[in-house]
């Protein structure tokens, strides 16, 4: 795909966390992994990235800690923690049905 995309509200929350499922990262490897595995489609800009991540600490939903990354540069890793890995299984599983629903209104004759 070579446009990119607008995130629906919320959307990025939902992106962040599964990102973090995987291992833990620091804000510009989620950014990066977002972007790569949309396909360049979605871009996260900083100003939004950062507020998402602290709101999504505070929620309890990822926890952060510091380290060193790939470039040796002391970074804040966050990770999944159980109440947001309950908090990703949901709004997964309510993001399949709502596109499903929206995939059936617009195949509509």
């Amino acid at each position: 795909m070579d446009e990119r995309l607008d995130l629906p509200q919320g959307t990025l929350d939902l992106l962040i966390l599964k990102a973090v499922s995987l291992t833990p990262m620091h804000g510009w490897a989620i950014s990066e992994r977002i972007n790569q595995v949309s396909r360049a489609s979605l871009q996260i800009p900083q100003g939004s990235l950062y507020p998402a991540l602290h709101r999504l600490e505070r929620r309890g939903w990822i926890r952060a800690e510091w380290g060193a990354s790939d470039n040796n540069r002391k970074a804040k890793f966050y990770e999944l923690t159980r109440a947001g890995r309950k908090q990703l299984d949901a709004e997964s599983d309510a993001w399949a049905r709502l596109t499903k629903a929206v995939a059936l209104v617009l195949d509509m004759g």
